[in-house]
């Protein structure tokens, strides 16, 4: 029986309120994300909340998925990290996966039996066209060479969903999605030091030296690597980061409320100070407004249209909001808030990630102002009366 949004509202709120308080104190204190935890949240079904029934999933809409991430975004950055990732991946693994790649791949993932890692970012490139990595066919193999890097969950993962390009190619001509598994020849991962927050997940380095990968674990054809990546994940992930963003802020500004009516200076809270009420009336509208900008792009995304331009105005605004509030909500804290013993201090940490997770807000605003130059470009030719 499927069940309601609601219901599911409720069951998320709870995990947060426990065992989610319980396990956020485990990773800040062993700096590890526990096999039982990517567990509990299979069993739980968080992580195929937004996958298709037919696939295995529970079908809920982007729009609703992303009410729930929103609350998962309330507590530990890796938590919401895990329910991301595993929500968000599907799409790029599905969308070109033919019958026997659903069943050997898609379902298994949605079900929470592998885990697969997004594999893009390389050390001298950035996350487009400019990708080095290079395959070349031999029979029924590619041969891969490259590196990847900053690549999360890879001490974890199953397969990395790797993208390259045939050698000879450039642009965004002949690239290719392929499926690495983790004991491909010629693959070494190599764990990178601990990032600055978002504490247990681990980010590796990939060396592949004639890897060789079977042509079977290619998803679509030649050609097709970057429409998996961007069309497939990037879009609706970087929705979604923008939905985390609003949720962690969230949290930033209740505990910021709450900080404000407890602490005494002076004789009277720090609520009643009118920098203090200016600081909280800021953060609140920056939420507000960047919560927003979220839901309208995931609605279009929900009714089929493209979201390049809305994706990356939602991620850009809101992992920006996400900073100024985090660091109001600190500064309402103030000394006692920059200990590790302190919440805000892990949320204020875990949040500078944001800017850097699937493209800068430097990139999002070329994807923007692309838009907007081509905009004025067709107003200029006649072929449309404005820009905007």
């Amino acid at each position: 029986m499927m069940r309601t949004l609601d219901e599911w509202k409720k069951d998320v709120d709870a995990y947060v309120a426990g065992p989610a308080r319980a396990w956020s104190e485990h990773i800040e204190a062993t700096g590890t994300v526990p096999d039982a935890l990517w567990r509990e949240l299979r069993d739980a079904g968080y992580l195929r909340l937004a996958a298709p029934p037919h696939l295995g999933g529970h079908g809920l809409s982007f729009t609703d998925y992303l009410d729930l991430l929103r609350r998962f975004a309330h507590t530990h950055g890796s938590i919401r990290v895990m329910v991301h990732v595993a929500n968000s991946l599907w799409r790029s693994l599905a969308q070109k996966a033919t019958p026997e790649q659903v069943e050997r791949f898609v379902k298994p993932f949605v079900a929470g039996d592998i885990r697969v890692t997004f594999t893009l970012t390389e050390p001298n490139s950035g996350s487009g066209a400019d990708i080095k990595t290079t395959a070349r066919r031999e029979g029924d193999e590619y041969v891969l060479n490259g590196e990847k890097w900053m690549i999360i969950f890879s001490d974890v993962a199953d397969y990395f969903l790797l993208f390259c390009r045939l050698e000879g190619t450039s642009g965004g001509e002949g690239t290719l999605a392929l499926l690495v598994p983790r004991d491909a020849p010629g693959l070494t991962v190599e764990l990178m030091a601990p990032a600055m927050g978002i504490a247990g997940t681990a980010h590796g380095h990939l060396r592949l030296r004639d890897c060789r990968v079977p042509v079977a674990n290619r998803l679509g054809e030649e050609g097709d690597g970057l429409e998996v990546a961007f069309r497939g994940f990037l879009d609706p992930s970087r929705t979604a980061i923008g939905m985390t963003c609003v949720g962690a802020a969230e949290r930033a500004l209740e505990l910021a409320a709450d900080h404000a009516l407890r602490r005494v200076t002076f004789g009277q809270p720090l609520a009643k100070r009118q920098i203090i009420q200016m600081w909280l009336a800021e953060m609140a509208t920056d939420i507000e407004a960047a919560r927003q900008l979220v839901l309208h792009a995931a609605r279009r995304f929900d009714e089929g249209h493209p979201i390049t331009v809305e994706a990356a105005m939602a991620k850009m605004f809101a992992t920006e909001m996400l900073q100024r509030v985090t660091d109001k909500a600190l500064q309402i804290h103030g000394g006692p808030g920059y200990f590790k013993s302190s919440e805000i201090e892990r949320i204020y940490r875990d949040a500078r990630m944001q800017r850097f997770e699937e493209g800068t807000s430097e990139i999002q605003k070329m994807v923007i102002a692309r838009d907007v130059i081509d905009k004025a470009k067709r107003a200029s030719e006649g072929s449309e009366r404005r820009c905007w």
